[in-house]
Formats: C-alpha cells, sequence, structure tokens
C-alpha cells in the first residue's frame, strides 16, 4: 500500500498551516503547522483502511480522465468537532508489486465541501 499526493495537493498542504494561522483558527503559527503535520500523517497511514464513499459527481471535475473520474472515492478524516477533512483519490494496483497505490487528487473541509456532498 501506497499513499500518493498529486502535486498541487501537496502545495495546498503546504500552504494550510499559514493559512488556518492567517484567519486565526490557531493563536500560533507552530500550532497550525502542527495541525497540519498531523493531518498528512493520519492520511498516509490511515485512509487505505477508511471506509471509502463514491464521489458525488460534482468532484469528477477533479480527474482528467473521464474513466478514472467513475472511481473516484472519498474518506472522511475528523479532527475535532468542528471540522472534518475529504480526501478525494482513486486507487491503482501497482503493476510490478501488486500493492495499491492510492492517488490523492483533492483535500477540502467540511466548511468548503460540505454542500456538495
Amino acid at each position: 500500500m501506497k499513499v500518493v499526493i498529486l502535486p498541487e495537493v501537496e502545495e495546498y498542504l503546504t500552504d494550510l498551516g499559514q493559512i488556518l494561522y492567517e484567519n486565526e483558527y490557531f493563536g500560533f503559527e507552530d500550532d497550525a503547522i502542527e495541525y497540519v503535520t498531523r493531518l498528512i500523517f493520519d492520511i498516509q497511514k490511515t485512509l487505505p483502511i477508511r471506509q471509502h464513499n463514491p464521489a458525488p459527481k460534482y468532484f469528477k471535475k477533479f480527474v482528467q480522465n473521464l474513466e478514472q473520474a467513475e472511481y473516484l472515492e472519498y474518506a472522511v478524516f475528523r479532527k475535532n468537532k468542528r471540522t472534518s477533512w475529504y480526501v478525494f483519490f482513486t486507487t491503482y494496483e501497482d503493476e510490478i508489486t501488486g500493492d495499491d497505490i492510492f492517488l490523492i487528487r483533492y483535500i477540502g473541509n467540511n466548511h468548503s465541501v460540505a454542500q456538495h456532498l
């Protein structure tokens, strides 16, 4: 099992700590960065064992190939009472090893994507 994050998603996660701090979700920048670090760790370690749901049609726009869009799924990562993160991904099989590869295509939270779920 391997979790791979698309570059644009990595960029978003890299900026997320600063965004959370600047929008005063955290009082200290280090706390915001630690929150994002723990989120990434949780995704990388537990995505394959979490319940997967088929992604609604709205999120298919994050997949360039229409055939792949049919297999877009999401998993929920609840981080506190007010915020859950939704990780959208497709799963592939490594042709050499036979291992599953989870390709993360988009991440959003309940404040930004819930209305589409």
